[in-house]
């Protein structure tokens, strides 16, 4: 009997995940499977994602169980096991029988062989018990290694943001990441979203902005204006962040430069929010840069590849989005491969190249004009530490307090979150995953008087 197309596909995607610098939201989106049935690509989603979120507390169940030291084990092996130990720990409508027959498949169509009676062994042998009350155990850890191990999250990670944050922040950031996110869009205009309730999809209003729509039930990607690209998957914190970069600009001949604008959501929104401002946005790969510019179909944006740390203009802008490249700890929730591909002394790297992008954007703000520099990580080494590096010793720039910014948002109806003080990490604008109903985000907003 053959392997189901969901296991299958699911089983190459958590393979590729493993082996090369790809995200697993990209695989699952891919044209590649557009083949799948809507249920088999539903169930290949939750798979992929489910090992993912849970990797370190299947990991730890599987070496119990194992006769094999489980780090010596062949990757095709390792990833079949995993793929059967979420299906019998917590989906209880997947009969065992099925899930175990399902994974000795996947290690014979990998050429794996040999190992089908030991991933039989290691399954049956976990086959009894479905994982309960996990959230609970999240939010009743006392302390920062038990939290990690019940939350399936790198022990370094979580006694970071213990220290920053605090234990019972961090668990409601726990319980988040381990959770479904809900789907957020955008709508390109009216018509889209009545083509999208014509079609069985239920929508909400947004949580933090008014124009943003929460996806209650349907299939979005089933719909013909999101195959169209009339509707756009983005969180609303990423929402957020380009409302506020492109506030004010809505003036003919202005031009909003946008540093790192792959794979271009905010530039999209920039540019539809704000249709007499040109959109310059740079991309550092060509291949990345060619395909911004397949995606966005709108007149005023133009993209060139670039690197955003030399920036190869002569003129200056009075608006500018640094986006930059970072770690994405506040996007665990939707890529939680990163928990297991980041390590500790990735973050000096990663902050570097952030120093040096701010800084060439800086280079290019005119006098007056402002910048908008943004991460979707939590990490205090990408958000606070950078700009205080960047900024020290000079008066030639100044960070503008976003309360203001959040205020007059607010006053004007584009902002529907009441509670703006838990949005603020002292001038700086910060969201908290579980704390607040988005990913982490953190934006600091330099003017150059």
């Amino acid at each position: 009997m053959a392997v189901s197309a969901a296991r299958s596909v699911a089983f190459e995607i958590l393979l590729r995940v493993e082996r090369e610098n790809s995200y697993a939201t990209e695989l699952l989106h891919s044209a590649a499977l557009e083949r799948l049935s809507s249920r088999d690509h539903g169930l290949s989603t939750e798979l992929v994602m489910g090992v993912l979120r849970w990797q370190s507390l299947l990991d730890r169940q599987l070496a119990i169980a194992s006769s094999q030291k489980f780090e010596k084990l062949d990757r095709e092996v390792v990833t079949a096991l995993r793929l059967g130990a979420y299906q019998l720990q917590f989906l209880s409508r997947v009969p065992p029988r099925a899930a175990i027959f399902e994974s000795v498949e996947l290690v014979k169509t990998a050429r794996k062989r040999s190992a089908a009676p030991f991933v039989n062994a290691v399954l049956r042998k976990i086959a009894n018990g479905i994982v309960h009350n996990v959230f609970q155990r999240i939010r009743e850890s006392p302390d920062a290694a038990t939290l990690a191990r019940n939350a399936a999250h790198p022990a370094w990670m979580i006694e970071r943001w213990v220290q920053q944050y605090g234990l019972e922040v961090v668990r409601q950031i726990c319980v988040h990441d381990q959770t479904v996110p809900e789907t957020v869009i955008h709508l390109h205009d009216e018509q889209a979203g009545h083509e999208l309730t014509s079609a069985g999809v239920e929508l909400s209003s947004g949580r933090f902005l008014s124009a943003a729509r929460r996806v209650l039930s349907g299939d979005i990607n089933a719909t013909r204006a999101f195959r169209e690209g009339r509707v756009s998957i983005q969180d609303e914190a990423s929402q957020l962040i380009a409302v506020l970069a492109g506030r004010n600009a809505n003036f003919a001949n202005r031009v909003i430069l946008d540093c790192c604008a792959a794979p271009g959501s905010k530039t999209a929104l920039l540019a539809r929010y704000n249709p007499r401002v040109k959109i310059l946005a740079t991309e550092l790969y060509p291949h990345r840069a060619r395909l911004l510019k397949t995606l966005s179909h709108l007149p005023n944006v133009s993209v060139i590849a670039a690197d955003a740390r030399h920036m190869p203009f002569a003129t200056t802008f009075d608006r500018i989005l640094a986006d930059v490249p970072c770690s994405g700890t506040g996007t665990l929730a939707r890529n939680p491969e990163i928990k297991w591909k980041l390590k500790v002394e990735d973050l000096q790297d990663l902050q570097t190249r952030q120093i040096a992008i701010l800084k060439s954007a800086l280079a290019l703000l005119s006098i007056g004009g402002r910048l908008v520099y943004s991460t979707c990580s939590l990490e205090r080494e990408e958000n606070e530490t950078v700009i205080e590096a960047v900024l020290a010793g000079t008066a030639e720039f100044r960070v503008i307090d976003f309360r203001q910014e959040l205020d007059r948002l607010k006053e004007s109806g584009g902002l529907c979150w009441n509670d703006i003080a838990s949005l603020l990490a002292g001038p700086y604008l910060r969201t908290i995953p579980g704390v607040h109903p988005s990913d982490g985000f953190f934006a600091a907003l330099i003017e150059r008087p």
